[in-house]
């Protein structure tokens, strides 16, 4: 039971909208990449969601989950209604929940599902979008700050709640038959420092030794307990959250490209431009434009 709350508790989230819209053939964007999860509750019409070359018909009576960072196209040609949530994650480890499942989840909804939307909508009010429905115009950093501090002036009880509906949602998918997440171990404090560390100073060089220094282990067996516990060399997993973090800043933020690779610890725009090409597959001039494309 222990483990269990443990595991629980690794992964929170965090309201940025929820509301229920009626949408139609408007609703039709290409190249949609969040830092924060989409759940909708499609109670009428039709539409399509675009991931990776494969077509998912949003229907009526279906919960659909896009994990963050899930590259996608959302499509409408003639009319659909939905309940949508969108919420931010953080883990004490840094490592998304759908770290290694990032595609799109579908499950029929239940009535309790139902009544945890309702409710959603109840004890945050006002929490939709509101000034568009296009993802190129609410995508900036001002919008995130300010719902956040919708956040921190909602009084505690409603608070835990809407955390605990979050999380009773997203629990309909984790069960065995739709998610394959990595075997968990109990990771040692010393592997739970590094990753603190890391995560705290992505604007700094950050060498495999310095964390081995801290953590009074030699070099090689520090990266070896790492890599049993992460599934990835320190390095790799080091320049992989970089270049999340610079993933999060090209969505969020008008920040030049020259000043995303000084706030992620890259000692030049060249090789950050490269580092970023080689984990995404794309530049980043190549991947801001397509988050920026819109039907």
């Amino acid at each position: 039971m222990q483990n269990m709350v443990r595991r629980v508790l690794r992964h929170t989230f965090s309201l940025l909208n929820v509301d229920y819209v009626q949408l139609g053939k408007k609703w039709n964007y290409s190249g949609v990449m969040s830092p924060y999860y989409r759940l909708y509750y499609i109670d009428a019409g039709f539409g399509e969601i675009v991931s990776t070359g494969i077509v998912h018909q949003l229907e009526a009576g279906y919960l659909y989950l896009i994990p963050s960072f899930t590259p996608c196209d959302l499509r409408c040609s003639s009319f659909l209604s939905q309940y949508f949530i969108q919420f931010f994650e953080e883990s004490t480890d840094g490592v998304s929940l759908f770290a290694d499942n990032r595609s799109i989840y579908k499950v029929p909804v239940t009535q309790l599902d139902i009544m945890n939307f309702n409710r959603l909508l109840q004890i945050n009010p006002g929490r939709g979008i509101n000034r568009s429905d296009n993802p190129r115009i609410y995508e900036k950093k001002i919008y995130y700050e300010e719902y956040q501090e919708l956040n921190n002036r909602q009084g505690l009880a409603d608070y835990f709640e809407t955390h605990a509906i979050i999380l009773q949602l997203v629990s309909r998918f984790l069960t065995a038959d739709i998610f394959k997440p990595k075997k968990f171990r109990n990771m040692p404090c010393k592997i739970h420092h590094a990753l603190s560390y890391i995560l705290m100073n992505l604007d700094r060089k950050i060498t495999v030794t310095m964390l081995a220094e801290q953590a009074n282990q030699n070099v090689d067996h520090f990266s070896r307990l790492f890599q049993l516990h992460l599934g990835a060399r320190p390095i790799d997993y080091i320049i992989t959250k970089k270049v999340e973090r610079a993933q999060y800043l090209i969505v969020t933020t008008q920040m030049t490209f020259t000043e995303i690779a000084a706030a992620t610890g890259f000692e030049s725009v060249s090789y950050f431009s490269r580092i970023f090409k080689k984990i995404t597959g794309t530049s980043p001039s190549v991947y801001r434009a397509k988050i920026e494309e819109v039907n």
